[in-house]
């Protein structure tokens, strides 16, 4: 058994919708939607959620990402876009939810609210959440689990336990319906069940992506500390490149900055290889504009050239895990990777370099460090004229040991980390 109580960031929700205590969310339950629900309970009213009422989602971005998420979710089709903390709230209709869940680079959840209500303490929390009309989403056979974030200023002070409360809620209704409960599962359940706690305010929400979207799917192994793929998605975009000149990483690590950058060059969704998204849950879910959406974005996949994509690792086991998570994408076989020391490479002109060098703060690293990072700054002054390099720095005291003046610094958070993209102008 799960209950998902802490979570990092990329979890944190922002302001709720609210709607004053329990007897409230028993009338929107008589809003009846017109028949049962196909594989549901057809012996429990349909409820009438409160996204179905405003059609307002949060989205959940990490910092450092708010302003290109915003033109993101902007491009994607969503309206009235208003900031919140760790996020956004947007309006959408069933086919842009679906699009920003299947296309989205930058956001790591998408949240349908399904009620607000007042929330003094764990009693008022457990009946509100016991009300909801949990057997129109899913079913006994079907595992659910449930994560939790609780502000400071919150009467329930810890996540673990309103996440507790919340389960407990969830079980004690499918008892009262069907006798029996649903499990918990802990690592991938059919159904991730959100609760936000702010001050008096409780907000309940579905998790439309079925999990964070950063897991793309193609990390089939790993290294040490990869780095994120939302934040290799956005170096991708913050370095402006478009497929039109040669992309490296010389220290590739799994290789997710070479995988992003060729995403996004060949117009592969960030949701191609995710098997499900929490949305097909959503009691209204219509899987005929689903599928009418996949297919429309599938058919903008183009071929990009091999080796426009390259990078290489001095470690061999980067390089294989490298090599194996590239292969899961369409044409990865065109992304090239080689084991050597940036060191030894002849040149780099005239291209774009992305990098994640180690950060020396969870990988052990001692003075060391700062002589790699020293030798990268002169390879990249001496060997990549006429190129543009945009370096992560997760340990920002690297940042005086390479020697280059930046061109422009963003700070960006990566795995609790408060780190810095940096772009180097190579003349």
């Amino acid at each position: 058994m799960r209950i998902a109580g802490e979570t990092g960031p990329e979890d944190a929700e922002g302001a709720g919708w609210k709607i004053d205590g329990v007897d409230n969310i028993a009338k929107m339950s008589k809003m009846a939607l017109p028949g049962p629900i196909p594989g549901r309970y057809s012996n429990h009213r349909t409820e009438m959620f409160l996204y179905q009422q405003n059609k307002t989602y949060f989205a959940q971005v990490a910092d450092g990402l708010q302003e290109a998420a915003q033109q993101e979710l902007e491009s994607l089709g969503a309206s009235q876009i208003k900031p919140a903390y760790r996020g956004f709230h947007f309006c959408a209709d069933a086919r842009i939810l679906y699009r920003i869940n299947y296309q989205a680079r930058l956001v790591s959840r998408i949240l349908a609210p399904l009620a607000a209500f007042t929330c003094e303490d764990r009693n008022a929390l457990y009946r509100a959440s016991k009300a909801v009309a949990w057997t129109t989403i899913f079913n006994l056979r079907q595992t659910f689990g449930v994560f939790a974030n609780v502000s400071g200023n919150s009467q329930l002070r810890h996540s673990k336990f309103a996440a507790l409360v919340l389960k407990d809620a969830v079980a004690d209704h499918f008892r009262e319906h069907s006798g029996h409960r649903p499990d918990v599962e802990k690592n991938n359940p059919d159904v991730w069940i959100h609760l936000h706690l702010e001050k008096h305010r409780a907000t309940i929400s579905l998790d439309t992506s079925g999990g964070s979207l950063h897991k793309r799917g193609y990390r089939e192994l790993s290294v040490a500390a990869p780095m994120k793929e939302t934040l290799a998605a956005a170096m991708v975009i913050f370095s402006g490149w478009t497929g039109d000149r040669p992309l490296y990483d010389p220290m590739c690590g799994s290789g997710t900055l070479l995988c992003e950058a060729w995403m996004a060059a060949c117009r592969i969704p960030a949701g191609y290889l995710k098997p499900t998204f929490g949305f097909s849950r959503l009691p209204d879910f219509d899987e005929s504009i689903w599928l009418r959406v996949k297919s429309a974005v599938d058919g903008n996949i183009n071929r990009c050239s091999d080796g426009l994509v390259a990078g290489s690792d001095i470690d061999p086991k980067a390089v294989r895990a490298s090599m194996a998570n590239c292969l899961k994408l369409p044409g990865g076989a065109g992304i090239a990777v080689s084991q050597q020391d940036f060191r030894d490479i002849s040149g780099l002109q005239d291209g774009v370099i992305l990098c994640n060098p180690p950060y020396g703060i969870r990988l052990g690293e001692g003075a060391q460090l700062g002589v790699v990072y020293k030798a990268l700054g002169d390879f990249l002054k001496q060997h990549c004229r006429g190129s543009e390099a945009f370096i992560y720095f997760g340990n920002r005291e690297m940042i005086k040991k390479i020697g280059l003046k930046p061109a422009w610094k963003k700070p960006v958070r990566n795995a609790g980390l408060d780190g810095r993209i940096v772009k180097y102008a190579l003349y």
